[in-house]
């Protein structure tokens, strides 16, 4: 057996894959919680439905199709679980979660290598599979309430973004949107809530502010300029920026390690045409939300930015 040393200089870390993926479930906390106090039982069952079949399906692929080593206790399947169901509605039947679930490890995922390799958020792969396979069940918001003890048989109305894009209906108040008491999938209601987890990444400094503040900003210039030019048409930006998954997906989603650059101009890059996607969507595509198509457009983008902003070399 070999060891291979590369030339110096050399650093040394503290982080761990599993280090950081369990730092990102800790930051994704607050926002579970508003969705246990707005969704209640629904929002318990269709998390741990969808993080107890992602790491399932990792384990069995691994173990049985791959025949290799299993990396089910790196957190990484339990954090994509999570995140797809933070994606999804709180009244979502539990046959559509396990396709989504086997979509996001088994495609989007494991048929790259796994973790490390993928070239899509399989949370994202997942997600987008069950909107455009099932976009009624998908789009089919539960009214929030405190602790509902319901799951399938639940009040629906629109999400703000819905309102906002047919003109119809009263928005919800600014302290709505903050607090959560809003309809919507389960992580993107309370942008408070969201907020604190960046908070949270920052300070540990499991990622860094260029994607997040990038996406956001981007969404809240284009979208300004559209409402001053024609208000009535278009939304306030900050409305946009508070509603919908944006928060949540450029926070916690466009961030993931694998499939954004590596620099930091490479990720301001990035997090601008993420924007930019969303924007075009949202004001003018089929869909009332765009993120997520936006950052899997981007994450096919991703290579091509590594190889033309490239990190700067080590200097004596």
């Amino acid at each position: 057996m070999k060891l291979i040393i590369s030339p110096s200089p050399h650093i040394h870390s503290g982080d761990s894959i599993e280090k950081n993926m369990y730092g990102v479930l800790v930051a994704l906390a607050p926002a579970w919680i508003v969705s246990l106090v707005y969704f209640g039982l629904g929002a318990l069952i269709v998390t741990l439905l969808s993080v107890l079949s992602c790491v399932l399906f990792e384990y069995l692929i691994q173990r049985f199709l791959l025949k290799g080593k299993t990396t089910i206790g790196d957190g990484s399947a339990i954090l994509t679980g999570t995140l797809l169901a933070f994606n999804l509605p709180s009244n979502l039947p539990a046959w559509i979660i396990l396709i989504g679930a086997l979509v996001a490890i088994g495609i989007g995922k494991m048929s790259f290598g796994g973790l490390g390799n993928n070239i899509f958020n399989p949370a994202l792969v997942g997600r987008v599979f069950l909107l455009i396979s099932f976009p009624a069940p998908m789009t089919d918001w539960p009214e929030p309430g405190f602790f509902p003890p319901t799951y399938t048989d639940a009040v629906t109305g629109a999400t703000t973004l819905e309102m906002i894009k047919g003109h119809f209906g009263d928005l919800p108040a600014y302290s709505a949107l903050l607090s959560g008491k809003i309809g919507g999938s389960l992580g993107e209601v309370s942008a408070i809530a969201l907020l604190i987890g960046l908070i949270y990444m920052l300070w540990r400094k499991i990622i860094t502010w260029h994607i997040p503040l990038s996406v956001i900003a981007t969404v809240a210039l284009f979208t300004g300029i559209m409402h001053g030019v024609d208000p009535a048409l278009y939304a306030h930006p900050a409305l946009h920026v508070l509603s919908g998954g944006l928060l949540l997906g450029a926070i916690f989603m466009a961030t993931d390690y694998v499939t954004s650059p590596m620099t930091g101009k490479g990720m301001i890059i990035y997090g601008t045409g993420i924007g930019i996607i969303t924007v075009v969507i949202r004001l003018f595509g089929a869909y009332p939300e765009g993120l997520s198509f936006a950052i899997l457009i981007m994450n096919a983008f991703t290579p091509l930015i590594n190889r033309y902003v490239k990190p700067e070399r080590f200097k004596n």
